[in-house]
C-alpha cells in the first residue's frame, strides 16, 4: 500500500518561510515520481513543483519559481517543499502527489494523471 504523509503546514506572515515534507512509503521510491499540489478554497487543486527523476531535476509553476524549492532525500524516502517569500495567495492545502515515473511536460499539471495522494497539511499565511 502505497502511503504519502505531509507534514510541515503552519500559519506565517508575509514575506516567512515553510518547509514541507512527503514521507513516502510503500513504494518503490527511485522509480516514482514525486510532486506537490495545492488547492486554495474554492479553487481547482495546481501544481506547484515535481521531481522528475531520482536525480533530482526539478519543474516548477510560474507562481513557485523563484521562491520555492523541491528537493529529496533519498534514504529516507522523502521529498521536502522549501517555501520562502510568502505570500498571501499561497494560502492554500498542500498535497504530496505521486506517479509511476514522470507523467510528461503537459501532463503533470493535470491532478488526474496523478495515482497517489497523502491527505494533506495546511498553509496560511497572513499579511
Amino acid at each position: 500500500q502505497v502511503l504519502l504523509a505531509e507534514t510541515g503546514g503552519a500559519s506565517v506572515q508575509v514575506g516567512g518561510s515553510l518547509k514541507l515534507s512527503c514521507a513516502a512509503s510503500g513504494l518503490t521510491y527511485s522509480a516514482y515520481c514525486l510532486a506537490w499540489f495545492r488547492q486554495a478554497p474554492g479553487k481547482e487543486r495546481e501544481k506547484v513543483a515535481s521531481l522528475l527523476d531520482s536525480d533530482g531535476s526539478t519543474i516548477y509553476s510560474d507562481s513557485a519559481k523563484g521562491r520555492f524549492t523541491i528537493s529529496q532525500d533519498n534514504a529516507k524516502n522523502t521529498v521536502y517543499l522549501q517555501m520562502d517569500m510568502l505570500k498571501p495567495e499561497d494560502t492554500a492545502m498542500y498535497y504530496c502527489a505521486g506517479n509511476w515515473g514522470w507523467p510528461g511536460l503537459a501532463e503533470w499539471s493535470d491532478p488526474n494523471v496523478w495515482n497517489y495522494w497523502g491527505q494533506g497539511t495546511q498553509v496560511a499565511v497572513s499579511s
